[in-house]
Parts: C-alpha cells; structure tokens; sequence
C-alpha cells in the first residue's frame, strides 16, 4: 500500500507538472492556482487540527502575517514583495511561539476561542496601525511577473514542499506523539509525552506554511487589506472546512477539499447567482453527514458502495 501510495503522488505531481502545456486558458489557471493556495492552508491547519486534534479558528492571522510581510516589505522599503515568499513564513512561524505559550495553556472550545480571538485583534490592529500598514486602504502593488504559468508552478512547488514537510512529521516520532495528544492528552501526560512542546512543534510548521500561502497570495493577487487577510470567515472557517471536505488526518483530504471548494464555488457563483452560498452550505452539509470523514477518509465506503451499486444494475440486467 506504502508504494501504491508513492506511485500515485508521482503520477499526480508529473500530470500537474505537465497540464499548462495543454491548459493555457487564463481562467483555468486562475482556479488551479487557488487551488494550490487553499491546498496548502488546509494541510497546514490539517496539521495541527487533524493530527493534533487542537481545533484552531485563528489561522487567517498566520495567513495574514504572511501576506503583509510580502506587501510591507514594497510599501514602506521599495523591496520586491518575492522577498515575503521567504520573510512571510519566517514571521507567521515566529508570532506562533508566543501565541502557542498562551493559548495551549487552554484546551478544546477554549482553545479554539482563544485562536478566533486572536484572528481578530490582529485584523483590528492592522486595521488601526494605519501609519504602518496602510489601514483599510490596503496595500495594492505593482506585480513584476504577470504570468500565470509561473504562479501556477511556484504554487505547485509551494504544495509540494508542505505536503512532504507535513507527510514526514506525521510518520516521524512527532507525528506519533501528535496523534496519542488528540487521542487523549491526559493518558499522553501520564506517559511522560510533554503534550505543550509538542503541540507547539505542530503549531510551528502549521503557521509557516500558512504564512507561504499568504505570502503567494500577496504576490498573486496584488492587494491586501486587512478584512482579507485576517478574515474569520473567509480564511479561518474555510480552512476548516477544506480540511473537513476532503478528509480530517489524511495526507491529500485537503487538496482535495480544496478543489471542491474552488471548483463547485466558481460553478455555483457563475450558474446560481447569489443562491450560490446556500446551495454549498447544503452541499457541505450533506458530506458532513453522510461522509463524516471526508471524501479521502471514507474512500473505502465510496468504493464499497459504488461496488455494491453496479453488483445490484447488473444483477436487475
């Protein structure tokens, strides 16, 4: 199974490699590339929530400490914001260190509302330090690359990275300790398993990565403001919800959560209108319930019952 595994995500990382030569439509590589960008959202709070079972609603403060750091660095210094692709990371993994001393001091709902809070004051502030982050005006640059193909490969580049970072700590002691945590942290605690070091080892990478994509998404898009960024609804609860699509604690659940996501919210916006919105929380609903797992998480039900669906069409045949 281990090598079926490794088969499949060779095959899926050459096909994507080669689809710009045959899909060349700007659009296209519009809706690839946020894929990529919400891929590598879900698998880093897939980390720390699915792994660790520490359910975070603050990571659009990662996610904009990333996008600002790329977009600071061209309003106050005249620095290509290319530059955030490696300072954005950086500084979302270091404002994780104190924010992980802080908050997993507390545990399940008060945790999760400690993180929500802190998605907030970071929005509020950035709103308020006007002087230093242009406020609610934003900060819109001046792209120098303007191809999508290039965005398209940093971003796959970007997904491949965190997809094998993630992979790796999973399988690694860390990954074992992360699970025995979310399992039950008081049996880890008796084990001697020092449950905050190690929840703060999930947090770390989880912010990192987080702060890439709001670095790429700032190069991509080219504004920022702080309602964006730091947005609860927006970011927070649709990395969630990506993760909770695809698969909760699996290694592709959120790329595929995230091709949903972008894929049926284009299909539903430009056929539905505004009904788009309620159409996908039903949508949403209807996994949830019947695919508790996520699509990835409950592939052996799909498989058993699209089995058990041709058995009984060739059997009425």
């Amino acid at each position: 199974m281990k090598h079926k595994n490794i088969l499949l995500t060779v095959a899926f990382f050459l096909v994507a490699f080669l689809l710009p030569l045959f899909v060349k439509a700007p659009y296209q590589l519009h809706i690839l590339i946020l894929i990529f960008i919400w891929a590598i959202i879900g698998t880093s709070w897939n980390l720390l929530g699915g792994y660790a079972g520490q359910v975070s609603f603050g990571h659009a403060a990662f996610f904009g400490l990333g996008a600002y750091s790329a977009g600071l660095l061209t309003l106050h210094y005249g620095i290509s914001p290319w530059w955030g692709m490696a300072l954005g990371p950086v500084v979302a993994a270091l404002a994780s260190l104190p924010i992980g001393v802080i908050c997993f001091r507390l545990r399940g709902p008060y945790f999760a509302l400690a993180m929500l809070a802190l998605g907030e004051i970071f929005r509020i502030v950035f709103l308020n330090i006007a002087s230093f982050t242009n406020g609610a005006k934003g900060i819109l640059i001046m792209p120098a690359i303007t191809s999508k193909e290039l965005y398209y490969y940093i971003g796959l580049l970007a997904l491949a990275v965190t997809l094998l970072t993630t992979y790796a700590i999973v399988h690694s002691k860390i990954g074992y300790y992360l699970v025995s945590i979310r399992e039950d942290q008081d049996a880890a605690t008796s084990l001697g398993i020092p449950t905050t070091l190690y929840k703060n080892l999930a947090l770390l990478p989880s912010a990192f990565f987080t702060g890439l994509a709001g670095a790429l998404y700032m190069n991509y898009v080219a504004f920022i403001d702080p309602n964006i960024v730091f947005n609860l609804t927006n970011i927070s609860v649709m990395a969630i919800l990506v993760v909770m699509l695809g698969g909760v604690a699996t290694t592709w659940g959120p790329t595929v959560g995230a091709a949903l996501y972008i894929v049926l919210g284009e299909l539903f916006r430009t056929t539905l209108g505004s009904a788009n919105v309620l159409v996908f929380g039903v949508l949403v609903c209807l996994i949830i319930m019947f695919l508790p797992n996520g699509i990835v998480g409950e592939l052996d039900l799909i498989k058993r019952m699209v089995t058990r669906k041709k058995t009984s069409l060739s059997g009425g045949v």
